[in-house]
């Protein structure tokens, strides 16, 4: 029985040494997006692909004939989703102007291939969200938003200053204007003839 035991345990590892070996690098990948972290400094998305694989490997005879990538796939984004891997925002990737919950469907949907429907179910959304977060982020990088205006850095000085000092109209604004032009002078001077 020992020994039925250690071959099982064996097979069961060289098993999960192939499959990691061909899958492990792209599912990197995915972690590497879902976290935003830069390719070669990643180690939020390597935390992650390392849970998300013991996952799969403690679960791996419970498979039954189940692709062994979407289950680890599956893990990925189901400790992604629920974790703190996207609380930390020193990202320095291109999908860092996206809200975690848009890019982790962004990576299902468009790197990983995953159906709308799957990634609907996978998540507990319906189709129509997950469809629209979908199209809302690939406009935000397709069309990201412009930098933020300027702040204030303290209350408005014309309004500290009262009405006297409030932007004029009609006649006097272009005064005003033509004044600070000419250096301050509001008198014209006649062309010489």
């Amino acid at each position: 029985m020992r020994r039925r035991q250690a071959s099982q345990d064996a097979r069961r590892a060289r098993e999960f040494e192939t499959f990691v070996a061909g899958a492990a690098g792209r599912l990197l990948h995915a972690a590497t997006l879902l976290t935003a972290e830069a390719r070669d400094d990643n180690p939020r998305a390597r935390a992650l692909l390392t849970a998300s694989l013991a996952h799969t490997y403690a679960t791996w005879d419970r498979l039954r004939g189940e692709d062994p990538y979407d289950r680890a796939r599956q893990q990925l984004a189901i400790r992604y989703a629920r974790g703190a891997w996207h609380r930390y925002r020193g990202h320095s990737g291109l999908l860092e102007r996206l809200a975690p919950q848009e890019r982790l469907i962004l990576v299902l949907r468009m790197y990983e291939g995953v159906a709308e429907e799957q990634t609907a179910a996978l998540l507990g959304l319906p189709v129509e969200r997950v469809r629209a977060i979908c199209a809302r982020a690939i406009s935000l990088l397709l069309h990201p938003p412009r930098g933020p205006a300027p702040k204030a850095t303290g209350p408005d000085p014309a309004a500290q200053r009262g009405p006297a000092a409030q932007p004029r109209t009609g006649p006097e604004a272009g005064a005003d204007a033509g004044a600070a032009m000419n250096g301050g002078s509001t008198r014209t001077e006649a062309a010489p003839s």
